[in-house]
């Protein structure tokens, strides 16, 4: 399993009315162990999910469900891999 670090930048007006959705398509995954953490960028311009998936094949059509994508809120998306090596939740490497 790898992680992934999915920025996108929000079409604003479209926002407020699709975030609910949103956030229980999200909420579902984290529920499964896919999402380790969510949410907005502090300016409102966007928001950052860490996801994990097998590949980013595997990850690609979980990023395309959201209601977000579907519902034409995501203006751009960026995804990356991440690979954790400190914090609480991070397993001991040693």
């Amino acid at each position: 399993m790898a992680w992934y670090l999915v920025e996108i930048r929000y079409v604003t007006e479209k926002v407020a009315e699709v975030r609910p959705r949103h956030r229980e398509y999200l909420n579902e995954h984290v529920a499964q162990g896919r999402v380790a953490v969510a949410g907005p960028l502090a300016d409102g311009s966007g928001g950052v999910v860490l996801w994990q998936a097998e590949d980013e094949t595997a990850l690609q059509p979980l990023i395309d469900a959201d209601p977000y994508h579907l519902e034409g809120v995501v203006a751009e998306r960026s995804v990356r891999e991440f690979k954790p090596v400190l914090g609480s939740w991070v397993p001991d490497a040693s």
